[in-house]
């Protein structure tokens, strides 16, 4: 018998049906992917599911007993107490036993040597109400989930941070071992080790999980049938998610030609129509009523929400080289986070970072960019970096304010590139209806944030891109065209994330967080990561010497410049105020070259002067490299310097 049986289900908000006479079931074990677009109405089909929310019309039914557990998106209001005490809220009855012994725990440990007695007492009586209710395994199996998902059990709840709240209620929905576990977003704020440990987790269960997932790795492994959500109607997949996308493309290609041929009926029967009826035959009139249900087809139908349309504005190049860093080391008190790491990122590089949640990856970005300093090493920056830094946290949005605030600061107009953009029209790119661009950034979901903030960014030219946790929240179309845009990129990327796919299809290194500070670079992505790294872990690397403890004995007193000397470091002086201006120059005529070859009738030229104008692009990217070259060479070896 099937655990959960929906029929029929309809949903309307404000004239939309988000669900239209849906139905689905859901057997004793099975693991089913529920696919959708941002906003089709996903989390609100989960929340019938879950049984908090009514539909307008429709039946839900559960299996006799069965019992329903949920991870939602966003964290509800009100929850308070320590981590353990969320975590056990979901084993009912037992769980309250379990937050009164743990309590009373911690308040004998609290109490030292003082008098006991009363807090003996209490925890006597919940040991007691534990073993009436057969709670201690539940106990062992709270704690094994907040150690696989690195949870400390005694910390506030209400002290945590938005991705941490999440965790916990992901321990609270796993410990009480429903008949079906709906999770909304599982992986999004968990490191690579704790995904794959949930992975395992639900692989292992007999319950049904009903997920909703923007990692592909994560639904490859997991899903055993996927289900999608469009325009208000869910269709069934029984299929692997290769095969599903192969199948869903060739769908959406017969219902583009379905829905060409029908509009182009109907437009030659708004032509009769326009020409009058000839004469007042039953025949005529029964075609007339044929267009009247045409009209009402064609205003019934729900178009698919179009693809968001991102561009990345592109700064000038940098030089070859963008950050080196050599036997870089920074820690906190006694705990080394990057230890004698050295590596050069070079023009184009595309460069993954990964490691556990609160290993140091942002603090590493942090050292790279030269936000701070490191304790001993050093950074050295190549020239012309204009940075473009997306936060994890989304802390470069204002709450208060509107998507078309945030991204205009009030003005009607933004500039992309060399041409000027209605914001509006920018935000529908974005996928932003005028309604929801003008709304607080506060009620937007968590995809649509990120979609805000990647418009935001995008206004913005660079060579530099930062991106910390980018895919959170995203759709399976939205991740797509992203993933493309870093791809083609020109500049140079540096990416946080723990999708492996991700990572997989983007980068082309990895820096890798191996423990105990050591940190490592190599070639390719996630996978190529896993059969590079070394089987043992390293030892602990030392901590990092403190920048008040010396060093090194004191370098010895610079001695006087010669004449000649100060002669070559003059004129080195002198090149490097030149050398801007020559390269704007270069970079013209580059930009000429370039639009002339482009020209539709460019190839209505001689083959000698096409043969001319190849040499000639050569050579200016030639002389354009060097200069980028020697523009690096001259600020290294006059850094520090200073003439008497």
């Amino acid at each position: 018998m099937a655990v959960v049986s929906l029929r029929d289900i309809e949903i309307n908000f404000t004239g939309t049906m988000v669900l239209d006479k849906v139905s689905l079931q859901i057997e004793p074990g099975e693991r089913v992917c529920l696919l959708g677009r941002n906003g089709e109405g996903k989390s609100t089909l989960l929340s019938i599911i879950e049984g908090v929310l009514a539909p307008d019309s429709g039946s839900v039914d559960y299996a006799k007993g069965a019992r329903v557990a949920m991870l939602p998106q966003e964290v509800p209001k009100g929850l308070d107490g320590l981590v353990y005490d969320i975590a056990a809220q979901g084993l009912g009855e037992a769980g309250a036993h379990l937050t009164a012994y743990h309590h009373a725990a911690r308040a004998l440990a609290d109490a030292g040597d003082t008098d006991q007695s009363e807090v003996v007492a209490r925890l006597e009586n919940a040991q007691h109400a534990l073993e009436e209710s057969g709670g201690w395994p539940h106990h062992q199996a709270i704690e094994t989930v907040l150690s696989h998902l690195k949870l400390d059990g005694d910390a506030p709840f209400d002290s945590l941070s938005g991705g941490t709240k999440r965790r916990a209620l992901l321990a609270r929905a796993l410990v009480s071992q429903p008949d079906l576990l709906i999770l909304d977003e599982p992986t999004n704020h968990l490191d690579i080790e704790s995904i794959t440990w949930l992975e395992d987790f639900l692989i292992r269960q007999s319950a049904a999980v009903l997920f909703v997932t923007h990692d592909r790795a994560f639904l490859r492994r997991l899903a055993t049938r996927i289900v999608e959500l469009d325009r208000g109607r869910l269709y069934n997949w029984d299929c692997d998610y290769a095969t599903y996308l192969e199948r869903k493309e060739a769908d959406l290609d017969a219902e583009a030609k379905q829905n060409h041929n029908f509009d182009r009926k109907l437009a030659e029967e708004e032509a009769w129509i326009r020409q009058g009826i000839k004469a007042r035959r039953t025949r005529n009139m029964g075609r007339v009523r044929d267009l009247i249900a045409l009209r009402k087809e064609r205003q019934a139908r729900r178009e698919r929400t179009g693809s968001a349309k991102m561009i990345i504005q592109e700064a000038e190049r940098t030089g070859k080289l963008v950050i080196e860093a050599t036997d870089l080391c920074f820690g906190f008190d006694e705990t080394p986070i990057v230890s004698d790491f050295s590596m050069a990122i070079m023009r184009g590089d595309k460069v993954g970072l990964i490691g556990p949640n609160g290993v140091g990856k942002t603090t590493l970005l942090k050292l790279l960019l030269g936000e701070i300093d490191p304790q001993a090493g050093s950074i050295r920056h190549g020239v012309n970096l204009q940075i473009t830094y997306f936060d994890q946290l989304r802390g470069q949005l204002k709450e208060n304010k509107s998507a078309r605030d945030n991204v205009a600061d009030g003005n009607d107009f933004i500039e992309i590139g060399d041409k000027r953009k209605h914001v509006m029209g920018y935000l529908k790119d974005f996928l932003f209806s005028p309604d929801r661009a003008r709304v607080p950034v506060s009620v937007l979901s968590g995809g649509e944030r990120n979609r805000l903030l990647l418009a935001k960014l995008f206004t913005r030219p660079s060579n530099v891109l930062v991106m910390d946790e980018p895919t959170n929240d995203l759709d399976a179309e939205t991740l797509d065209l992203l993933e493309e845009l870093l791809m083609d990129y020109p500049g140079t990327l540096l990416l946080v994330s723990h999708d492996r796919a991700f990572l997989n299809n983007v980068v082309t290194s990895t820096i890798a967080f191996e423990g105990g500070g050591h940190v490592a670079e190599y070639v390719g992505g996630y996978d190529d990561w896993l059969r590079q790294r070394p089987d043992k872990q390293a030892e602990p690397a030392r901590a990092c010497q403190s920048r008040a403890e010396p060093k090194a004995p004191a370098a010895p007193a610079r001695k006087k410049l010669s004449y000649k000397e100060k002669f070559e470091l003059e004129k080195k002086r002198e090149d490097l105020k030149t050398l801007p201006a020559r390269i704007e120059k270069l970079e013209a005529d580059l930009e000429n070259l370039h639009a002339k070859m482009a020209d539709k009738d460019y190839f209505k030229n001689s083959g000698a002067a096409m043969a001319d104008d190849q040499k000639r692009l050569e050579s200016v990217e030639l002389e354009l490299e060097n200069a980028y070259e020697t523009w690096e060479e001259l600020e290294a070896a006059l850094e520090g310097v200073k003439l008497d």
